[in-house]
């Protein structure tokens, strides 16, 4: 249900880890694909065993490192690891090697766009840390099943301040994270996988107060959907408290999609618990000039410059342009279409329309897509130059080049009988049988009924088998209908 109480104002702040694309773990060379038959991606590193020693990946750093930049965030050139001390069944070591006191990215933002309008973000820090284990309690009616695949692979924490006010804009910043990892590939951000999981530190407050209250982590969200159904219902439970003088605990607590309701882990604990040390076993990283600005050099078009671009230099509409980044490879693919074409409209209608059409019919990306981008650049081109109607383009044309898309489409209306007859004699030819055939409706168009024009060039369609140019058959056909 959605939260309208006046009278309070919901604090959120949120905690979102995101697993890194890189080939090996954090801190050794065991593999990190996903799906792969339990405890298999293990060695003596990941389990903990005595006498090992971890080694930094480098790749983790640069991708941390990546994504700060892009967040425009203070990257730290002096870091440390810690370790975080806490018993899970599922972290051979029994701690965390994690960031906590010294983050290599600090500060920054993300800005959103959503029924409040344009807002940015403040994050508080990004940092690296591995990922613990996984453990299953569906497998076996007895035993819990531990899983140290996942144990040890990198991650880094994106911590937001508490200044996000509403779930609508909890979903927004997660929408665009999401877009913004994908589109620096250092995520693939596939919540559904694990690969990119919310934790939200929900509190309310009476409008007006600048105490924050106190605070509930809701763990365990897996979609970002989930996330706002999750604060939703949070804060409803929260204030429903307050509202009645009662008192907010804090606590870790779980949503239930099935229930619409969070419910209780466990209390929560303090970071004093956790007994943070720097970890003895890994010596400090530096970050240098040279290092920082090969990243830098490396990053491509963010989502905000491209959408910039779009509207700005191709004209296009905030909606157009917002649709067409969402994903990065999508985009890129437009731009290699307008590579070969100036009207960028369009282009952008085409990619919108029967494109996108296609990629969902088939569950399908673009990247999957048979036909070049050249191909959708002479589409448009055959439609502008009056050659053939969008219509037919996006229909027969269209399904014949996804099926042959090694054969021009310019070719392939040749070879199906589909372009257009724009000789001004031939259409007359048709126009005038037309009217012919039909003195009666040409007597009521005459008296007043002109919407019978419709009529009039879709029997000149059929009469021509679709290849009487529209535009021009409509104006032969005012013209004969005004003697």
């Amino acid at each position: 249900m959605k939260v309208n109480n006046p009278e309070y104002e919901i604090v959120v702040g949120l905690e979102v880890h995101a697993q890194l694309l890189t080939a090996s773990k954090l801190f050794s060379g065991d593999a990190t694909s996903y799906g792969a038959e339990p405890n298999t991606q293990v060695s003596p590193i990941t389990l903990g065993y005595p006498g090992t020693l971890p080694k930094l990946n480098k790749k983790a750093v640069e991708y941390a490192v990546k994504l700060g930049l892009a967040c425009k965030s203070n990257i730290s050139r002096t870091n440390y690891f810690a370790r975080k001390n806490y018993f899970y069944p599922d972290l051979p070591k029994g701690y965390q090697i994690s960031q906590h006191t010294t983050p290599i990215c600090i500060g920054g933002s993300i800005n959103i766009e959503s029924d409040g309008g344009k807002r940015e973000i403040v994050l508080n820090r990004i940092h690296l840390e591995e990922d613990a284990g996984k453990s299953l309690h569906d497998q076996d009616p007895d035993f819990t099943c531990i899983d140290f695949n996942r144990a040890g692979v990198g991650l880094v924490e994106i911590v937001t301040e508490p200044c996000i006010h509403s779930a609508e804009d909890a979903h927004a910043f997660l929408t665009e994270l999401r877009k913004l990892v994908r589109y620096l590939k250092v995520c693939d951000g596939n919540l559904e996988e694990g690969s990119m999981r919310c934790d939200a530190n929900v509190s309310v407050r009476i409008k007006g107060e600048k105490k924050l209250g106190t605070k509930v982590e809701v763990k365990n969200l897996n979609s970002i959907r989930n996330v706002k159904k999750a604060i939703e219902a949070e804060t409803d439970r929260m204030i429903k408290i307050v509202s009645e003088g009662g008192i907010i605990v804090q606590e870790t607590r779980s949503y239930d999609a099935s229930t619409g309701s969070t419910f209780a882990l466990r209390t929560k604990e303090e970071a004093n618990d956790y007994r943070y040390f720097p970890d003895p076993d890994l010596t400090p990283f530096l970050i240098s000039d040279n290092f920082l600005q090969q990243i830098a050099n490396s990053l491509p078009e963010l989502p905000d410059e491209r959408i910039r671009r779009y509207q700005e230099q191709l004209l296009l509409t905030a909606y157009d342009a917002r649709v067409i980044t969402e994903e990065k490879e999508f985009a890129d693919y437009f731009d290699e279409v307008i590579a070969h074409t100036r009207n960028y409209k369009t282009a952008a209608n085409w990619l919108l329309g029967p494109v996108r059409s296609y990629l969902n019919e088939k569950q399908i990306s673009i990247i999957d897509f048979p036909v070049k981008a050249s191909a959708i650049a002479e589409l448009v081109e055959l439609v502008d130059s009056g050659k053939i109607n969008f219509s037919t383009a996006s229909g027969r044309l269209f399904t014949a080049v996804i099926h042959e898309p090694v054969i021009n489409p310019f070719q392939l209306a040749e070879n199906l009988n589909l372009l257009q007859d724009a000789d001004v004699s031939t259409i007359t030819g048709w126009v005038d049988e037309v009217l012919n055939n039909m003195p009666e409706k040409v007597l009521e168009f005459k008296k007043g009924k002109k919407g019978l024009i419709g009529l009039f060039v879709g029997e000149v369609k059929k009469v021509s088998k679709g290849k009487a140019d529209p535009k021009l058959t409509t104006d032969i056909l005012l013209q004969k209908l005004k003697l």
